[in-house]
């Protein structure tokens, strides 16, 4: 069977090849600060409409528990929107 492709060049000062981690998923390390907690607010904001429309579909008993999960979500979102002021001040006070 004849190969298509070649053989890589065979580099003597090649850089190591990275060991996979085991994670699936990796944040990048060149995204900016600003950028992950606009991101963290987004991801907050969307799991707390779901636990809030999920918990009008449980029984009292579990409902409970929806709301107590979607409380802690809000307080996060509050804690992300706080940290996102203090990074870019000056452009949080000309979007209000």
């Amino acid at each position: 069977m004849y190969k298509v492709t070649p053989n890589p060049p065979h580099a003597s000062n090649a850089a190591p090849a990275e060991q996979p981690t085991g994670n699936v998923f990796l944040v990048s390390p060149n995204i900016d600060t600003e950028t992950l907690l606009a991101n963290a607010a987004e991801n907050l904001a969307s799991a707390n409409q779901m636990a809030t429309t999920l918990a009008f579909d449980l029984d009292e008993s579990q409902r409970s528990i929806a709301l107590g999960i979607q409380q802690l979500i809000e307080l996060s979102s509050l804690l992300v929107d706080r940290a996102q002021e203090q990074v870019a001040p000056a452009a949080s006070a000309t979007t209000s």
